[in-house]
């Protein structure tokens, strides 16, 4: 089954919303720190598949088509930012939360409170604000460069079936991922202890 077929006449909605939310991320001043790098690496966006969709909407026992969908699932169109730094991550969340194009319906923040399986990352469910895309919503994730390859990893590790010692994988998963967040810790102090020079040097 195709998007098209899925999402109906809602489907132009969601991609108009994509494209909305895409240049709206590309507007964010994103040299703007005294240390000229960037906040922002890179954009990614995607509309959930049908499979995905429906499979998302069994766990939570609600019916499959696509209305009950973009009624109660707040996912289906999602943005991913990768940003260099934690800071990065809360400075551009902040920046979000002063838009009139959008509204903040939820925050989920897994980089102060990370999940069991040492998932990290800041999740934004928003609602769009101008009338022609009213009643669409979406997530939008933060995360460092980071914790986005153990993302990534995990989410393979994840889906495989019949994983060979499940357990010492997970168990090694979790121990790389509070790795990759000490090291984040490490980068953003090293960050910080430059930035305090060159505005000494200034």
């Amino acid at each position: 089954m195709t998007l098209e077929e899925y999402y109906g006449n809602k489907f132009p909605l969601l991609k108009q919303g994509e494209t909305y939310l895409k240049t709206l991320m590309e507007t964010y001043p994103n040299f703007c720190n005294k240390d000229g790098l960037q906040a922002i690496l890179y954009i990614k966006t995607r509309i959930k598949t049908p499979e995905s969709m429906i499979e998302k909407l069994k766990r939570h026992g609600m019916k499959e088509d696509s209305q009950t969908a973009l009624q109660h699932i707040h996912d289906a169109l999602g943005v991913r930012v990768i940003c260099s730094f934690v800071e990065d991550v809360y400075q551009i969340a902040k920046w979000l939360q002063e838009r009139n194009e959008i509204q903040i319906m939820e925050k989920k923040d897994y980089i102060a409170y990370p999940k069991p399986n040492g998932y990290r990352s800041l999740h934004l469910i928003i609602r769009f604000a101008t009338d022609d895309l009213k009643g669409i919503t979406a997530e939008i994730q933060l995360r460092t460069i980071a914790l986005d390859f153990w993302a990534a990893l995990e989410h393979q590790i994840k889906y495989k079936h019949n994983v060979p010692h499940e357990e010492i994988i997970r168990s090694e998963l979790k121990r790389c991922a509070d790795e990759i967040a000490s090291v984040d810790l490490s980068m953003q102090t090293i960050r910080d202890i430059l930035q305090n020079d060159i505005w000494e040097q200034t």
